[in-house]
């Protein structure tokens, strides 16, 4: 009985008391979380109004009929399941939409990563003088307006006068009509993509290299491999993380492609040249709202798709 009237002494006497045993907070907690709080609530009402409650609008748009007429009453629309999505699958003008951006990304991504890597090898062994101008050339596309960059490509890609077909002439190339042809005009919109975002994964790249290792490069290159194997067996491993991260980040920009079309050819010529996100934005500029909102879930779940498969395959072993 002692034995267990001493224990009963010494713990707390009543779940009241525990309870405050285990919330003893040092003075001020409370009121450093109040002003916490109070701090955050206009991101949080920002986030609601503009982020959050869209989000939840346009789930609720895509599973009903709701267009433009059905503003002034937008909760007395017909729902209709998974009708619009069906309606993408049967629509032969998405559907060449999506292969479009299907062609856009398979070749821009490879493409616009190779000049980037190639670049900042360059930057990062092969150029020694005015360095920095060099950096400042190849990132300046990225931060030039895309009206500037449509008036100089089309300058550029202009069938009579265009530079391009201009320097063709000179060797006796006939060129073609580079943005009102089927077969050019998106392997067009490529180069001026490519041209225009490289600068960004440069850069990334460029810092990747900088983080390689040098005693791992002169090891090997004592071991007798030559600057082929180095790179391959040295810097693109250590590069892995990197390849993966600008191989996310100009995917998903690709995927939604947008700009290019929309300024230098309009999805044209035979929409060979309209892209998903700009299908959908015609959409909803004719003011088929549910539809448009089938179409960019459509989208975001390809692009979660395509993420998934290159941290997939692209992501580091655990051994």
């Amino acid at each position: 009985m002692s034995a267990v009237t001493g224990t009963r002494r010494g713990a707390p006497q009543t779940t009241r008391e525990a309870r405050r045993a285990g919330s003893s907070r040092p003075p001020g907690a409370r009121r450093e979380e109040r002003a916490g709080w109070l701090l955050t609530l206009p991101f949080l009402l920002l986030f609601g109004v503009f982020t959050a409650w869209p989000v939840i609008q346009s789930v609720f748009f895509s599973v009903t009929d709701i267009t433009n007429r059905d503003l002034r009453t937008p909760f007395q629309v017909n729902f209709v399941a998974f009708e619009q999505y069906a309606k993408a699958f049967a629509d032969p003008v998405f559907r060449q939409a999506a292969l479009n951006t299907a062609y856009f990304v398979l070749v821009g991504v490879p493409l616009t990563m190779t000049i980037a890597l190639a670049a900042a090898i360059a930057l990062n062994t092969g150029i020694t003088r005015f360095r920095a101008v060099y950096r400042l050339g190849f990132y300046t596309p990225v931060i030039t307006s895309i009206v500037a960059v449509a008036v100089v490509w089309r300058f550029l890609l202009h069938p009579d006068s265009g530079l391009v077909n201009t320097v063709l002439a000179w060797v006796g190339i006939d060129g073609p009509n580079w943005l009102g042809s089927t077969t050019w005009a998106m392997p067009s919109l490529i180069a001026m993509a490519t041209w225009r975002n490289f600068g960004t994964a440069m850069i990334i790249f460029l810092a990747g290299l900088q983080a390689v290792p040098q005693q791992l490069h002169e090891a090997a290159a004592i071991d007798g491999a030559n600057a082929w194997q180095r790179f391959r067996n040295v810097t693109v491993p250590v590069l892995r993380p990197t390849i993966l991260f600008v191989s996310v980040t100009t995917a998903i920009g690709y995927l939604q492609f947008f700009e290019e079309p929309f300024v230098m050819t309009q999805g044209g010529p035979l929409n060979s040249t309209i892209s998903a996100s700009m299908y959908t934005y015609q959409q909803f500029s004719f003011g088929n709202y549910g539809y448009a909102a089938a179409l960019s879930y459509l989208i975001f779940l390809v692009i979660a798709i395509v993420t998934a498969l290159q941290f997939r395959f692209l992501s580091e072993k655990e051994d």
